[in-house]
């Protein structure tokens, strides 16, 4: 891995604005060569609480910045991450798998939010509320949560963090991250830039560890903490949000999916297979609102197959540091014993292979881009997110059968479905019981766009107007006697 900024690449984790080294470490791996990438400082309660005492005490200077001083150091931060692209993109394919092309494309949604909520941050907007009493006045103002722990995955390792610490650094909050153990480096590497913009001590803090138990809990049951922000799957949201309740912290909970992608026979079958595809195979399919349950209408489902596995035959799979890869390794073992246990599972219940289905000669944590035909309501692969690059296809007959269907989860996160029928569009995406859906379109994410799910996928919003709103209290002030 050749970075043209070598100091892009620490092993530490950055408290205070400063490099916090310990005697345990852990191995970063690259996962298409299994070769060691750095050995990180192994954080514990120690750095943890370090990072809390900063944080709490750099907030009462930081939530104090008018919104144009915070602005403006977010404004250079977006700019130097814009200007280490390249050395970024190498860190994220190298440390998460995804081809170089998704990295670049990554680096610059990531630091869309940057963009996007150093501007948001001068629209905070109180409001004045029309009085009942000639001699009083009310009004609203906004005001920071306080200090706020980030947890975040390793799918997206910039954009998962910027998401959540853009909003919270723009509302003047400051913030804990800690990124997932497969992927510190590129959160260590946002924090280099932070501190090169000139964000203040404490401001910002990264906490790379292996006992994401032990810190959960310190940042969920910590005083000081304020607000939680919390992408991963819905059994951990779950256990943070009771450990949260002690102290009734906010919340912003992104958890599990099992995105429906329903492919109508009204529906422009181009359009529908890049979109499906687009959907299912980006990032090997580890992402969380990737189509996890493909239906087709049953009188195009033949023609569907046939034209959506001539498609999906021309992805190729190796190192996403390589020209014209399509798919990437997926991120460890586990994943990989998950993929097949799902169709294992699927196949002993009568599924049919059509294409792939075994791991790839790229390497052992490599995985053909597989379709699953014939699948069925009792197979696992219907019940659990997939995360790899398998379509597993349903045949329907009607449209109420098939939301019937889709809604049968119990997750809420993100829905497709393709249909040039107008009527059609606005019943189904009326009817469908997700946050987000994707109508003639497999990606749906935008910072402009609030990013959330329903049921138990969690709730809050990320991105968009509403994102900012996550990481403020609306103060009500009366004013009498006037």
């Amino acid at each position: 891995m050749q970075l043209a900024n070598g100091h892009l690449l620490q092993q530490h984790s950055f408290i205070n604005n400063n490099w916090f080294s310990s005697s345990k470490k852990f191995a970063v791996i690259n996962p298409a060569s299994e070769t060691v990438l750095a050995n990180v400082s192994d954080a514990g309660k120690t750095e943890v609480l370090l990072a809390i005492e900063a944080a709490d005490l750099a907030f009462r200077k930081w939530g104090t910045k008018t919104a144009k001083e915070r602005s403006m150091l977010l404004k250079k931060w977006y700019d130097l991450i814009i200007q280490n692209t390249r050395d970024l993109a190498v860190l994220l394919t190298s440390e998460q798998g995804k081809p170089y092309n998704e990295s670049r494309a990554e680096i610059a949604y990531g630091a869309s939010f940057i963009e996007w909520f150093a501007e948001e941050c001068k629209r905070s907007y109180g409001e004045t509320i029309p009085s009942p009493a000639g001699n009083k006045r009310l009004l609203t103002i906004k005001q920071p949560v306080g200090v706020v722990a980030a947890i975040t995955p390793w799918n997206f390792p910039i954009a998962m963090v910027t998401r959540k610490i853009a909003p919270a650094l723009a509302a003047g909050c400051t913030v804990i991250l800690k990124p997932a153990e497969d992927t510190p480096l590129c959160a260590l590497a946002l924090a280099v830039l932070a501190k090169e913009a000139g964000l203040p001590e404490g401001v910002f803090n990264v906490i790379a560890t292996t006992k994401a138990q032990q810190v959960g809990e310190i940042l969920t049951t910590h005083p000081a903490i304020k607000k939680v922000s919390f992408t991963g799957s819905t059994q951990v949201g779950k256990l943070l949000m009771q450990q949260s309740s002690s102290t009734l912290k906010k919340l912003s909970l992104e958890l599990g999916g099992n995105a429906p992608c329903i492919v109508f026979d009204d529906a422009d079958l181009d359009v529908a297979i890049k979109g499906t595809i687009n959907s299912k195979y980006r990032n090997a399919g580890q992402t969380c609102v990737c189509a996890n349950r493909i239906f087709v209408q049953r009188n195009i489902y033949n023609v569907f197959i046939e034209r959506y596995t001539k498609e999906v035959n021309k992805l190729k799979v190796g190192d996403g540091m390589e020209d014209g890869i399509s798919i990437g390794p997926l991120i460890n073992e586990d994943a990989i014993n998950k993929v097949k246990y799902l169709l294992d599972d699927a196949i002993s219940k009568g599924a049919d292979v059509v294409v792939g289905g075994t791991q790839h000669k790229a390497g052992r944590l490599f995985f053909e881009p597989t379709i699953v035909t014939g699948c069925t309501i009792n197979m696992q692969l219907n019940k659990e997110e997939i995360f790899g690059p398998v379509s597993a296809v349903y045949v329907f007959d009607t449209e109420e059968e098939v939301v019937e269907l889709a809604n049968n989860t119990q997750y809420g996160l993100a829905a497709y479905f393709f249909s040039q029928n107008i009527n059609r569009v606005w019943h189904v995406a009326e009817h469908l019981q997700y946050g987000m859906i994707g109508v003639n379109e497999g990606i749906i994410s935008h910072t402009e766009a609030p990013f959330g799910g329903q049921k138990e996928s969690g709730f809050g919003k990320e991105g968009s107007r509403y994102g900012i709103e996550e990481y403020l209290h609306t103060k009500y002030i009366c004013i009498g006697n006037i």
